[in-house]
């Protein structure tokens, strides 16, 4: 399927909302809202008359738009530890409800993580989770607030709401803050304001069934209706339409005994076109009823699809093999935290589709549903779990929030085709949030989650990660393994792997990889893998000629790119050759903040994710479109490397990442040779070359051949053979300007002024003036504190149409500045 052309349509129906549980009148609350970043003394502090410049007037607030984080920067700044605490929202609404007999609704698409609704003083409604959907209804309130004369003197015929969201440390709340994420706080997902008529749906639950020959397909809807008038005599007509909009089926409905909810007769399709990875076909529910002359609608999405895990076997989709070539996904990026919009959100799944990926865990809490009607759209399963991440077992308030968060995340997903698996926690045996840590106790709630899974949702199946002594509770587990980094070598994985999987009648590999700081390479991991293969692979030592005699690689491994490509490169071409292995997803797509890696070569950033913090892809990312694309594709390992070194004719390795069946290189316009793709010739499937670089400035090309198809990837890179000494000095050098905006490197050399490609020192960005550092981003490229990555670092300066003075320090050399 074609994803590229479907681009603006998938987009037209996220902004539709095409899985919309409330598809009468919406609006989204985007404009026109104040923040303050502390607590009030009470909710009289954000509505009480102000006189400028009168002490009323302070505490000040900014203007914002939502969706909005309000740690979008401190959650990478290098300097502080991210606010944890509460904060303020408000705004005025013009309340417009065309219904005779209406209701008003604040719908909150998520919200972090403790949130209070204030409609002028009077408080309207409470939710606790960051992660869940949830509403408020105003109505009463607003009728209420009219009566007052502050709604005509004061604020002229407008509503105020107020919002206190709270982010502040809590022990007896989920996911503990001993989590590798931070805890955001905000409005970070969409609030909506809903007018409904006095009956509308609620929710409508309409899984699509197939019979054993998957030749005939049914669903069984049962609709909950949002009714408290206590209306009693309602009528409808459900229709159910194919891709194309035609109708298909209709089946009409009534009652004179309208309670909560109804089931409808079971509807039969039959042949039904099935979804799949790479035909996710959706058929749409329409719903049109009445109730005391109102009318109101619903509209929702479903896919018939079966799937099996094979008991001590592997996984299937519509009754055929699909290995699941997964990945991960945190909600976080680049400048604006959790607040993600529609666009990034479109952007992210898109790179990962065109990866080539199938499958996607949503770690570690239940994701906005955009992402899910991505997933439908693109044709990517999922593994969705409840935030009981870490720390240990509360009590009662914390088992109460975890299954209302488990429950609510089933009722508000439960019609995606994409789901497979509901996740009941992450590395649960991981201790310290309470004196007591019982992993009875702990095997006992977890036996409650995964039942009332069951009783909510029989058709799919329950899942969680890292808890060995729960290991017997879900129906698939996946154990930590982690080849290469955290445990043993990557050449290893095939056999942790296997030892795993015998102890469990259902097994997947979720997690597996390691961090790589961008724009850092290393010459030694790929010298050390010419020494030890041959034409068809590694046939030498792996431990102490790859590894140095490291066992912890992720505490004593130099973080490149490199090792990390290689790594990845062996795990995928492993596990292409494990006829038994359900699947696995790596750790993780993008890198994402966290508050306990405060000394990552990017402060406060997980650093494993296949792009960065905002997009850039790695070189890994390659790695893996290159076994898992369909799409014809070369890339040139590289291509953020622009300097690299050694001897004077000394053999280099070139490697290609490709799914092509063969490829040609050239190195300063001469032919290095025809090779042929072979994925268990590791390293890049065969795809390698040993050449001899010129000293200074060189051309690499490829051109790779599939069938009638070529594709070309080119690259330059500089070649040093001057050895250098211990780093010295660091200098300033401006190597942009565009737009307003510079761009400054740091580089480091030693007392010969020969540059240091391998330094690691950090380097400290600081600037005097009219500009602005563009920083705490979390990027390799957006951080005023970092890493070195082969001895040099770039940050940018929006100039603001003046003149500024850029600094650098690294400890133990002297300060450098360059006037911009």
């Amino acid at each position: 399927m074609k994803h590229s052309g479907r681009q603006f349509v998938i987009l037209f129906m996220l902004m539709m909302g095409c899985s919309n549980a409330y598809a009468q009148q919406k609006q989204r609350l985007t404009n026109n809202w104040e923040f303050i970043k502390q607590d009030l003394g009470g909710v009289w502090e954000a509505i009480r008359p102000v006189s400028p410049g009168k002490p009323e007037a302070y505490p000040a607030w900014s203007k914002v738009t939502l969706p909005h984080c309000f740690n979008d920067r401190d959650g990478v700044d290098p300097d502080v530890n991210y606010y944890q605490g509460p904060g303020w929202y408000r705004t005025q609404l013009n309340i417009n409800n065309p219904y005779a007999a209406e209701r008003t609704i604040l719908h909150f698409e998520g919200a972090g993580q403790k949130t209070k609704v204030y409609l002028y003083d009077k408080l309207v409604g409470t939710h606790n989770g960051g992660y869940d959907e949830w509403t408020v209804d105003i109505t009463d309130a607003i009728a209420d607030f009219k009566k007052t004369t502050a709604f005509t003197r004061q604020y002229k015929g407008k509503v105020p709401v107020e919002i206190r969201c709270d982010n502040t440390r809590d022990l007896e709340s989920i996911p503990s803050q001993l989590s590798d994420f931070n805890i955001y706080g905000g409005l970070y997902r969409h609030v909506n304001l809903i007018y409904l008529p006095q009956v509308s749906i609620d929710k409508l639950y309409a899984n699509a069934e197939l019979d054993k020959g998957m030749s005939k397909g049914w669903i069984t809807p049962k609709i909950d209706f949002y009714n408290p008038t206590g209306a009693r005599k309602v009528s409808g007509e459900l229709l159910v339409k194919d891709a194309n909009g035609k109708i298909i089926l209709k089946e009409k409905f009534s009652t004179d005994t309208l309670r909560s909810g109804i089931s409808l007769p079971r509807l039969n399709i039959g042949k039904p076109h099935l979804w799949s990875t790479i035909d996710p076909y959706l058929y749409t529910i329409d719903i049109t009823g009445t109730a005391d002359g109102d009318v109101f609608k619903h509209t929702e999405k479903v896919g018939f699809r079966n799937f099996l895990f094979v008991d001590n076997g592997p996984f299937n989709l519509n009754g055929k093999r699909l290995l699941l070539k997964g990945t991960h996904r945190h909600e976080d990026h680049a400048g604006v935290a959790a607040a993600l919009t529609d666009s990034i959100m479109l952007q992210e799944m898109l790179l990962i589709k065109e990866m080539g990926a199938n499958f996607i865990r949503l770690g570690h809490y239940q994701q906005s549903k955009t992402i899910l009607n991505l997933c439908d759209s693109l044709g990517l399963l999922v593994w969705e779990e409840e935030p009981w991440c870490r720390g240990g077992l509360g009590g009662d308030a914390y088992k109460a929030q975890a299954k209302n968060m488990l429950t609510n995340m089933i009722r508000q997903h439960y019609n995606h085709p994409s789901i497979i698996l509901w996740g009941l926690g992450n590395e649960n045996d991981w201790p310290g949030d309470f004196a007591e840590f019982d992993k009875q106790k702990i095997r006992a709630f977890m036996s409650e989650q995964n039942d009332l899974v069951h009783r909510l949702d029989p058709s799919r199946k329950t899942t969680i990660r890292r808890c060995d002594f729960c290991r017997d509770i879900p129906d698939v587990y996946s154990p930590t393994i982690w080849a290469g980094w955290y445990k043993g070598f990557y050449p290893d994985y095939k056999k942790f792997t296997e030892e795993e999987f015998k102890k469990v009648p259902h097994f997947i590999h979720a997690e597996w990889g390691g961090d790589s700081h961008a724009n850092r390479h290393s010459e030694e991991p790929d010298k050390a893998l010419a020494k030890v293969i041959n034409g068809k692979g590694i046939s030498g030592p792996v431990d102490s000629t790859l590894f140095s005699g490291i066992t912890r690689i992720a505490d004593n491994s130099d973080w490149s790119e490199t090792y990390i490509c290689n790594l990845f490169d062996w795990h995928l071409k492993e596990q292409e050759q494990m006829p038994w292995l359900t699947g696995s997803a790596f750790w993780t797509f993008k890198d994402f903040s966290t508050p306990i890696r405060p000394e990552n070569p990017v402060p406060y950033v997980n650093q494993k994710g296949v792009v960065e913090r905002d997009f850039t892809k790695k070189e890994s990312y390659y790695v893996v479109q290159s076994y898992w694309s369909d799409k014809l594709m070369a890339h040139i390992y590289g291509h953020s490397w622009p300097e690299r070194w050694g001897n004077s004719g000394e053999e280099k390795m070139v490697k290609v990442y490709s799914n092509a069946d063969r490829a040609e290189l050239f190195l300063n316009g001469k032919s290095q040779g025809f090779k042929t793709r072979d994925p268990q010739n590791f390293p890049a499937a065969g795809l390698r070359w040993m050449v001899v670089y010129n000293k200074g400035v060189n051309s690499i090309k490829v051109v790779a051949y599939k069938g009638k198809l070529t594709v070309t990837d080119t690259i330059t890179q500089s070649y040093q053979t001057e050895k250098w000494a211990k780093p010295v000095k660091v200098l300033l050098v401006k190597t942009g300007d565009k737009d307003g905006v510079a761009t400054v490197e740091a580089r480091v050399y030693d007392a010969n002024g020969v540059p240091c490609l391998d330094a690691a020192n950090w380097i400290n960005f600081s600037l005097s003036g009219n500009g602005t550092l563009i920083d705490d981003l979390g990027t390799s490229k957006g951080s005023r504190k970092l890493q070195a990555y082969n001895g040099r670092a770039v940050i940018s300066v929006r100039l603001n149409g003046g003149n500024s003075v850029i600094g650098v320090f690294s400890p133990g050399l002297p300060v450098s500045f360059l006037k911009l």
